[in-house]
C-alpha cells in the first residue's frame, strides 16, 4: 500500500394530525441543502446495499445491525504514537493469509475489478477495469506494471497501529492487513492523497461513497477493537446521521493469521 442522505420526513401515522404533518415536513429548503451538503449523501440514498454498490466498490454482505449503533459502541481515546510502526510489522506485503494459492492484492483485483485476465489464469491479474471507482466515480484501467489502480486499506496501517494495533500479536496484524473487509481497489492519486488519513482528516471526493465507506471503517474497527478519536467519532456521525439506515458490513476472514 503507497504511504500513506437525508433523513426523510416522518410519515403520517395512525392517529396524528394532518397539521403537525405539515409542521414537521415543512423543511426549509436552504436547511435541506446544507444537511446534504454536510453529510454529502443524496435525497434518496439511505446507504443501505441493495445487491451492489451505487457507487462502486465491492458490497459485502450485511449485518442486522447499523453502522450508526456500531459506531456508538466504539471506544474513544486519543491517538497513541507512530514510534514503532513500519509496513512490515504487518507481514509481508500480501500475504495469503486464506490458503487460496494467490496474493492478498490478486484476490482483491479480482474481486473488484470488471473484464479481469489474467497472466497465469487463476491469480495474477494483468488487466481489467475498475468501473466507477469508489473514492472518483470515474473509470480506471487496471494494467499490471503501470497501473493507476491501488489496494487500499479502508482503515489505513498506520491509522490502526496508533489506535491500538501497536500492541496486537504478530498473527492479527497479518490478519488486520489482508482481510478483504478493509480493502478495496481505487484509484491511485485519490488513495495517495488520502494517505493514512483517518474520517476526521480525509473523506472520498465521490460523496456518493461516504456513507458505505464509513460504514466500512466502523465495521473495521468494531471487528479488530481499533479504537477512534473524538474528532474522528464525530466525523463518522456527522456523515452517518445522514444516512441512519447504512447497515454494518460483514467480514468473515477471521481476526488472526500465520506471521510470515
Amino acid at each position: 500500500m503507497p504511504p500513506h442522505g437525508t433523513s426523510h420526513a416522518p410519515r403520517l401515522t395512525n392517529g396524528q394530525h394532518p397539521v403537525i404533518r405539515a409542521r414537521r415536513t415543512a423543511l426549509p429548503a436552504a436547511a435541506l441543502a446544507a444537511l446534504l451538503a454536510l453529510t454529502g449523501c443524496s435525497p434518496d440514498q439511505d446507504g443501505s446495499d441493495k445487491g451492489g454498490s451505487p457507487s462502486g466498490g465491492p458490497a459485502p454482505s450485511a449485518g442486522t445491525a447499523g453502522a450508526l449503533r456500531a459506531l456508538d459502541a466504539l471506544a474513544v481515546k486519543g491517538r497513541a504514537p507512530r514510534t514503532g510502526y513500519e509496513r512490515g510489522e504487518f507481514g509481508r506485503a500480501w500475504t495469503d493469509t486464506d490458503r487460496n494459492g494467490c496474493g492478498t492484492r490478486d484476490d482483491i483485483l479480482r474481486r473488484d475489478l470488471k473484464d479481469v485476465r489474467f497472466r497465469d489464469g487463476k491469480c495474477v491479474v494483468v488487466a481489467g477495469t475498475l468501473v466507477s471507482d469508489p473514492y472518483t466515480g470515474r473509470d480506471v484501467a487496471y494494467r499490471r506494471g503501470r497501473s493507476k489502480v491501488d489496494i487500499d486499506h479502508v482503515v489505513a496501517l498506520s491509522d490502526a497501529w496508533q489506535k491500538g494495533a501497536g500492541r496486537w500479536p504478530r498473527g492479527k496484524r497479518v490478519a488486520f492487513a489482508n482481510d478483504p473487509l478493509n480493502l478495496i481497489a481505487v484509484e491511485a492519486s485519490a488513495n495517495r492523497r488520502k494517505s493514512d488519513g483517518d474520517a476526521a482528516t480525509w473523506l472520498p471526493a465521490n460523496t456518493g461513497y461516504r456513507c458505505p465507506y464509513v460504514a466500512r471503517q466502523v465495521a473495521v474497527k468494531k471487528k479488530y477493537g481499533v479504537w477512534v478519536t473524538r474528532a474522528e467519532k464525530d466525523a463518522m456521525a456527522r456523515v452517518l446521521r445522514g444516512c441512519p439506515r447504512t447497515a454494518l458490513p460483514v467480514g468473515t476472514a477471521p481476526t488472526d493469521a500465520p506471521g510470515r
